[in-house]
This record gives structure tokens, C-alpha cells and sequence, in this order.
């Protein structure tokens, strides 16, 4: 059995679409090597990167930030266990972070909406004379680590 793997054997044994495989090597999170052809082939060790790469999503890392927490491992290779626990910390807070805010909003979602208005506009409760709105556009009292736009994923 070989160490190298087609694009297609990668995308069926990760669950990323080839697509994504192209768009991830275009952007430096994985490599691969070429063929005579120009076909590329994979290093089995792709899927721990992109396990790494899905789970680093999850947290809410865009791929700019991944490639960083990529970059420090040595010679660009595939992260250890010890490496995860190592780049993971630093992510704690924000996941921290994200949890209270979605506590929040949970909390405060039948309050809300529960008195049946459904506008923030004209809300007597929540939003008297629509002060939200001199803050500028968005949801303004929405925590920001809900507000961050939800990181881009080729794959489906």
C-alpha cells in the first residue's frame, strides 16, 4: 500500500471535498506533490491536518488562523497530540467567550420575542426609540463573539 494518496481517496477518507483539498493547498494549509501527469498526491499524514483543520473551524478559527497555529509546528508537519493540547489552549478563551454569549442570547431570546412585537425598531421594552440604531448598523447588542462572521467552508 502506498503512502500517497489521490485527491479522491483523500476527500472520501476525510469527508472535505476535493474542492476544498484544492482551495486548502492553494492557500498553504496542506501540500501535496505532483504526478507526471500534474495529478496531485497526497501524504497519508493529510487527514490528521485536516482533522486538525475541521476542529480548528469548529472553535471558530478562520484559516488565516489556522495557517498561523500551522505554521509554528516544525518543517509544516502534522500536529501531535502534544501539539493540539499546545495550540488549543490559547483557543479556551474564546470558546469561553462564545459559550457565555451563546447563554445569553438563549436566556434572553423568549423575553424578546415573547412579547410578540418582533421589532427591535419599535420595542418600548428593549429598544425605546430605537437607541440601538445611533450605534450604527448590526446588532448592536448582540455579544461580539456572536457577531464574528461564521468562518467559510468549501467543503459540504
Amino acid at each position: 500500500m502506498t503512502d500517497l494518496l489521490t485527491i479522491g481517496q483523500v476527500a472520501e477518507r476525510s469527508g472535505v471535498a476535493a474542492s476544498a483539498l484544492r482551495y486548502y493547498e492553494a492557500q498553504g494549509l496542506v501540500s501535496a506533490s505532483r504526478t507526471g501527469g500534474g495529478a496531485r498526491r497526497f501524504p497519508r499524514s493529510v487527514l490528521r491536518r485536516l482533522a486538525f483543520i475541521r476542529a480548528a473551524q469548529n472553535v471558530g478559527l478562520s484559516l488565516p488562523e489556522i495557517r498561523t497555529a500551522l505554521a509554528t509546528l516544525p518543517e509544516g508537519r502534522t500536529p501531535s497530540a502534544r501539539d493540539w493540547a499546545r495550540l488549543s489552549q490559547g483557543w479556551r478563551d474564546r470558546l469561553d467567550a462564545q459559550i457565555e454569549a451563546l447563554v445569553q442570547l438563549r436566556d434572553g431570546l423568549s423575553s424578546c420575542i415573547g412579547c410578540g412585537c418582533l421589532s427591535l425598531t419599535r420595542c418600548r421594552l428593549s429598544n425605546p426609540g430605537d437607541v440601538a440604531g445611533e450605534g450604527g448598523p448590526g446588532a448592536r447588542w448582540l455579544s461580539p463573539a456572536l457577531r464574528r462572521v461564521p468562518p467559510v467552508s468549501n467543503a459540504g
